[in-house]
């Protein structure tokens, strides 16, 4: 099996739910992770993934989870699928993408870090949060009623217009 393939079989059942005992033991080292990331401030990851999960006292599948979840961030593509140990991380994320998807994911142990403090005010912070869910709501049209105008703009009534054929 690939490094990919190993991770999901670690972190998820047969049945794609979550495996939580999996999950409670990676989540406090994937916020080191991130919490020396946002201290650094570079934006970027550039080194061999074997050194890279040794850094972070990580297992390689572990290391391919953690690009995987930060992959909607990278500048570049990278097809974790194909990462193999050998594997030189050369990427750059933009901040303000990385913690969107932090809110999307609901990943609130990553997003609420203390050093996202460095990077925006708690305004911006709550901005971007409730903007990030707010994109998710999908709010339908109201449709007219049968006897209202259309709303195609031909002064018709809705059953005589657009609504005939519906």
């Amino acid at each position: 099996m690939t490094l990919y393939e190993n991770w999901v079989h670690d972190a998820y059942t047969h049945e794609g739910q979550t495996n939580k005992t999996y999950w409670n033991k990676y989540m406090p080292l994937e916020k080191s992770v991130y919490s020396d990331l946002l201290k650094e401030k570079t934006g970027k990851i550039n080194m061999p993934l074997i050194e890279f999960a040794a850094k972070y006292n990580l297992k390689l599948e572990q290391a391919v989870g953690f690009l995987d979840g930060i992959s909607g961030a990278f500048g570049t593509e990278i097809k974790v699928e194909d990462i193999e140990e050998s594997y030189i991380i050369d990427v750059t994320f933009d901040f303000e993408i990385l913690f969107k998807k932090m809110v999307e994911y609901k990943a609130k142990h990553l997003y609420s870090l203390p050093e996202w403090n460095g990077f925006f005010t708690e305004q911006e912070q709550q901005n971007m949060i409730n903007e990030q869910r707010r994109s998710g709501i999908f709010v339908a049209e109201e449709k007219p009623g049968r006897n209202d105008p259309c709303n195609c703009g031909s002064g018709k009534k809705y059953k005589k217009c657009c609504g005939a054929s519906a």
